[in-house]
């Protein structure tokens, strides 16, 4: 196998953990991976692998390896995408993460028909909550709530999505309803904070034309979407989130939407990507799909972006 080739083995073999299923993926014998990756290894003076007989992990100068390689197969592929021919029928891995509720409730449920019209990309999709260091980990893409805070990265506004508060009946029969936003100060919250640390989000409500924000109290502190909403559903307090996250929860009664005569600041969902991926046709292609399929899920607000 040549140096090329050899590179793109070793990055499935570290995607898949298995040097078997890498082996499929490229149409190769299996003997022919374990002999590349052992003449790699060989060549660079390091074990890059850890392999037993139901796992192959990357060894700390497998993963700072395996990072490198990312990056010179994204570059390699955008250079051949530079050809026209390529550049209308992108090709090759695209590394997208998003939050999980997005990836589940919005973007899966569509993915084949980004298939049917990209059949040529590979995705691969990690998920969380976590802040990505996108140069470094190879990522050319992100979705992200909120404001964002790096400037270095460029970011396509997707949607603003309509917010509101709740909790569930148990809490409110607990703590009493709240009727007016001066309410807000005798009640707890599911407090909410970033991954990379920082102050919990507060609770904003439009009162009298002015934004107001509340930092209420709470006895438990998350920074996941998904544990957020799991807590509110155990009485833990009152949440503020967009309301599509919920909508099952609201029409059977799990939750209860409170201070709905407020209007709650919608929250801006934006895909962000390095400066270098800006021309990358596959980041192209895949964020104005996006653009797409989340005006059609939020048509009022996605119309004035």
């Amino acid at each position: 196998m040549d140096r090329f080739d050899t590179l793109q083995l070793f990055t499935r073999i570290v995607e898949l953990r298995s040097f078997t299923q890498a082996a499929a993926h490229l149409d190769i014998p299996r003997a022919t991976a374990t002999h590349a990756i052992k003449a790699l290894e060989a060549r660079l003076g390091t074990r890059l692998l850890d392999r037993t007989t139901r796992d192959v992990r990357p060894t700390l100068d497998g993963q700072a390896y395996y990072e490198r390689c990312v990056l010179v197969l994204n570059e390699l592929d955008d250079a051949e995408a530079s050809l026209k021919q390529v550049a209308s029928n992108p090709r090759g891995v695209l590394r997208v993460d998003m939050h999980g509720i997005h990836a589940s409730h919005v973007v899966l449920p569509r993915i084949d028909e980004f298939r049917a019209r990209f059949p040529q990309i590979e995705l691969v999709v990690s998920g969380g909550d976590r802040l990505v260091d996108l140069v470094r980990e190879g990522v050319d893409c992100v979705l992200r709530a909120g404001t964002p805070r790096d400037s270095t990265l460029i970011a396509r506004k997707l949607a603003s999505m309509p917010q509101i508060i709740c909790a569930s009946p148990d809490y409110l029969a607990r703590a009493g309803t709240p009727r007016h936003p001066d309410d807000l100060p005798w009640h707890q919250t599911v407090r909410f904070f970033a991954s990379g640390g920082g102050a919990d989000y507060p609770i904003e409500l439009m009162v009298d034309g002015q934004l107001r924000r509340y930092a209420l109290p709470g006895w438990i502190s998350v920074n996941d979407a998904q544990n957020y909403h799991a807590c509110a559903l155990r009485g833990c307090g009152l949440i503020q989130v967009p309301r599509f996250h919920l909508e099952r929860d609201l029409a059977e009664g799990r939750l209860v939407e409170v201070l709905s005569d407020w209007e709650s600041p919608a929250m801006t969902l934006s895909a962000l990507y390095p400066q270098h991926r800006q021309l990358s046709p596959r980041v192209r292609v895949f964020v104005d799909w996006l653009a797409q399929l989340y005006a059609e899920k939020f048509p009022e607000t996605s119309a004035a972006l």
